[in-house]
Parts: structure tokens; C-alpha cells; sequence
């Protein structure tokens, strides 16, 4: 795991938005994982300007796939995932509605759409470039404290606290969902590179259990210290609770320029 300790949350959306143009650029069909949420707005903005600026990829063979989605929700709702990651990056980018996938929250089909995504992320050849954030009680995707580190795409039951976290997005708590499509912990370590955000005062205490406490259930994001290749771009909020902040900007700083994250 390499921690990158930032000057300000825009630094954070620059070096994450170059690190996924730099992956498109090498492997034009990139698959990326993407999440919702507030903390990769910023990078999504940076991304859609520089595309509008002519200076972006091209990403017209770029496959995506979204972490989550709500299960209750009528279709087209403007806060579903699929609706949502379509307003706020791959419309924008010019990438077809066809090559974005997420969880299908169906009624009908509900009881096997786990099962369904794990197939069609297998039939892709899996992630290469999965973007995370951090919840403020350590969850990763929808994955919630007491979350199987093995666990593969799921419905999950959202607590009192998501929702209220998440309620910004709707009219009241009440209306955000129950129940979520997820992909599961261990179906997120099978990306390639893991690139997790963390900005801000209130992911602080998460993001110091996830990176520098025990690997544990309690902290779900701590499974990330299991992944071979995770970058984890943090701003001095978000660091403040960080004890060896002093060594991760010192072996940054070091790094060959060649190397990238």
C-alpha cells in the first residue's frame, strides 16, 4: 500500500485523474471501476475538462463498472447509481450507455443478481483500475462494518448511518433505499490497482484505521491492506490522524519520477 499525502483535496482529483488517463492511454480498453459519491466528483470534474479541452484519451473502448446500486428504486431514478455515474462522467466522456455496466436491482431477478455480476466482471477480464472512497465508519463500497473480507456482490441492508449519510442525494433519510446491490470486499481486491480518495476531516479516523490499524471486519477498508497495488491519495484532513504521515510524504517524495502509482 503507498499513502500520497497532498497539499489540498484539487491536488487529489489531479494526480487521480492523471493516474487514470495514464492507464487509458496505455491500454486503450481499460476496464475501470468506478464509485459514487462526493469525494470522486472532483476527479470526474478534472477528467470532463480536460476531455472538453481536447487534452484527454480517447475512451471510446473504455468498459466500466460501477461498485454499487440501489435496490427499490423506480427505473430512471436520477439517484441511482447507473443514472447518476451517466450524469456525472461517462456521458460527458463520450462512453456508450452499452459499455457501463452495474448490479441489476430487479425485482424479479433480485435473488441472483450477485451471482450475474461476478459473471459479467469475470467475462471482462476483470477491473484494472478500481476508484474507492471511504465511508466515515470504514466501509468500502456498501460493505459496512461486520462485512465478510472474502465477500463476493450481494445484497446488503444499509444502516441508520449510511442513509443518513447518503440522504444529502435525496429529498429526506426516508427515501434513501434499504437495501443496496454491492460488490463485495473480495470481489474488490480482484482489481489490479486499487485507487482510494480520502479527503477531508471526516474520513480522518477512518482512513488511520484502515491504513495503519488491524486488517478487521470492523474496518472493512482495512482489507485493502491485503491488495498488492493500492494508492491511497489523501489531503491534510483526511491525513490528520495518519501516525506515520511524516514517513509516507518522505518515501513519496523519494519516488523515481518514472515509477507513477
Amino acid at each position: 500500500m503507498e499513502v500520497v499525502p497532498l497539499d489540498s483535496a484539487d491536488e487529489v482529483a489531479a494526480l487521480a485523474a492523471d493516474t487514470i488517463e495514464a492507464a487509458v492511454r496505455a491500454q486503450p480498453g481499460t476496464v475501470l471501476g468506478l464509485a459514487t459519491g462526493s469525494t470522486p466528483l472532483a476527479t470526474y470534474q478534472e477528467l470532463i475538462r480536460r476531455h472538453r479541452a481536447g487534452g484527454g484519451p480517447s475512451y471510446d473502448d473504455v468498459r466500466c463498472f460501477t461498485l454499487d446500486e440501489y435496490v427499490g428504486l423506480p427505473p430512471g431514478h436520477p439517484e441511482s447509481y447507473r443514472a447518476t455515474i451517466a450524469r456525472e462522467l461517462t456521458d460527458p466522456l463520450g462512453i456508450a450507455a452499452e459499455r457501463v455496466h452495474g448490479p441489476d436491482p430487479a425485482e424479479a431477478d433480485l435473488p441472483s443478481a450477485g451471482e450475474r455480476y461476478e459473471a459479467e466482471l469475470r467475462a471482462a477480464g476483470g477491473v484494472d483500475l478500481q476508484l474507492l472512497g471511504i465511508g466515515s465508519d470504514g466501509h468500502l463500497a456498501f460493505n459496512e462494518p461486520g462485512s465478510s473480507l472474502g465477500s463476493l456482490t450481494r445484497i446488503k441492508t444499509l444502516t441508520d448511518r449510511t442513509r443518513r449519510d447518503n440522504a444529502r442525494f435525496f429529498g429526506s433519510v426516508d427515501d434513501v433505499p434499504r437495501h443496496v446491490l454491492t460488490q463485495g470486499l473480495g470481489t474488490i481486491l480482484r482489481a489490479r490497482h486499487l485507487l482510494l480518495l480520502a479527503t477531508g476531516a471526516g474520513k480522518a479516523e477512518a482512513l488511520a484505521a484502515a491504513v495503519e490499524g488491524p486488517v478487521s471486519a470492523s474496518c472493512p477498508a482495512s482489507v485493502l491492506q491485503l491488495h498488492p497495488h493500492v494508492s491511497v491519495l489523501v489531503d491534510p484532513p483526511a491525513a490528520s490522524g495518519l501516525g506515520r504521515l511524516r514517513h509516507y510524504r518522505e518515501v513519496y517524495d523519494a519516488k523515481p519520477t518514472w515509477q507513477g502509482i
